[in-house]
This record gives C-alpha cells, structure tokens and sequence, in this order.
C-alpha cells in the first residue's frame, strides 16, 4: 500500500513537473481543474477532514523546515532581516522599491528540488481539502484575480 501511495504522489509532481516544462510560469485554470481531479483520484488514505487538515498544516511546516534547512545547513541563502526603511514622503505605487525581502544568495539545485517537492505535497493537500468541502481550486484563483484587479494595490498584502 505504501509503495501505491508514494507512486501517486510521484505522479502529481511529475504533473507539475510537465506542466513547467512546457514554458508555463504559472498554472491555467483548465490545470487547477485537472490537478484537482488527479488529487482526489490519489488520495486514500487520508479522506478525513481532520487528516486533511493535518496533512496540509504539517506540509507548511515541511515548507518552512525546507527554507530554514537551506539558510543554517547548507547556507545557500541568508536571512539579513531588519526593520523596512521607509521614507514619510513615499506615495504607495512607490513603496514597493523601498520592501526589502531579507533574502540575499539564490537557492542551490539540491534546495531547490527539496521546496519544490514540500510545496507539490502542500499543493496537493490544498487540492484534497478544496475537494471534501466541494471548492473548485480555479474559481478560488479566478475570484482572487478578480479582487486583485479590484482593489490593486489598495489590497494591501
């Protein structure tokens, strides 16, 4: 049984993995839909609200274990957090340039592929608990565009 269950989520981050290869940045809507369907045709185990729950929690966890493991074990980036510098006279469209992220280096391949695959389990936990409560993961991502659209930077996130 677990060798099935390791071979499907393989398949869901071959999927992604296809999907990046063809020159897609970002996913389309018809994707979220088929991601979705292949989810909920791989989950087995666990169908339970609350698994799905603490699945999903546990693989942001793993995604935060990754990025720190990347900072203090292998040092490919650095963390160089202090307070935002903002000046009073700066309009909002121009407050972007002056947020800084604290993040300095780029993340090595061997990083890279550890987050990558945190975040393809992530995704797929995302997937299975949009799919329990009836929630189409594209009209998510198309009502979240359109309120982008909306509010624009007065979103304020």
């Amino acid at each position: 049984m677990a060798l099935f269950v390791d071979k499907c989520r393989n398949n869901h981050h071959n999927y992604i993995k296809a999907i990046k290869h063809k020159g897609d940045v970002t996913m389309g809507y018809k994707e979220f839909e088929d991601f979705q369907s292949l989810v909920d045709s791989h989950l087995l185990r666990h169908r339970s609200l609350l698994d799905i729950m603490t699945k999903y929690q546990e693989s942001a966890s793993r995604v935060n274990r990754a990025l720190a493991k990347a900072v203090t074990s292998c040092g490919c980036v650095e963390i160089h957090a202090k307070k935002q510098e903002i000046p009073d006279d700066v309009s909002l469209s121009g407050l972007k340039a002056y947020m800084d992220s604290h993040l300095r280096g780029e993340l090595c391949d061997q990083c890279r592929d550890v987050i990558e695959k945190e975040l393809g389990n992530q995704l797929f936990f995302m997937a299975s608990l949009a799919n329990l409560l009836g929630i189409r993961l594209d009209e998510v991502l198309e009502k979240e565009e359109k309120k982008m659209d909306t509010l624009g930077v007065y979103g304020l996130r």
